[in-house]
């Protein structure tokens, strides 16, 4: 058999892995069953759907039907800029609130796109704190600083 879509092959490969090791973690909670369901049966079942999931989408890269697909470059750069957002997320919200550390996470992985424009991007940051505001503090009421620790002492 040859890889006609690399794409699709290596997406299924990560889909089948992903889902099977989280079958396998899931076995430590306790699956229940679907009327009465354990800690474990939702990440179980999920973990199984990755899997199949991944079967098909790696068995229809392998078929004649399949257009010839190779591989992209991995953009590294736009890769770590949006893990960096996400940490720089972490970090910042029990210290800098929830304001400042939407901010960030915003301008940061808005530097990943090869299409960023900074008035897009501020319109894109208030846009997201007002629904940040409503939806998190308002609504939900969750419990963190929305501004920085040392603005509100």
């Amino acid at each position: 058999m040859r890889i006609r879509n690399q794409r699709d092959f290596w997406s299924g490969v990560m889909f089948l892995v992903l889902g099977v090791l989280f079958v396998i973690f899931s076995q430590a909670y306790q699956l229940g069953t679907p009327a009465r369901m354990g800690p474990g049966f939702f990440p179980t079942m999920l973990g199984a759907l990755m899997a199949l999931l991944g079967l098909g989408i790696g068995w229809r890269a392998l078929s004649r039907s399949s257009g010839k697909v190779e591989l992209e470059p991995v953009g590294w750069r736009e890769l770590f800029l949006i893990l960096l957002a996400v940490g720089v997320f972490a970090a910042a919200l029990s210290q800098l609130g929830m304001v400042v550390a939407i901010t960030l996470l915003i301008a940061i992985s808005a530097l990943a796109s090869h299409e960023f424009n900074w008035k897009e991007t501020a319109i894109s940051i208030v846009v997201l704190l007002v629904l940040s505001d409503l939806v998190f503090v308002r609504g939900l009421e969750l419990q963190f600083p929305v501004w920085p620790v040392f603005l509100t002492r």
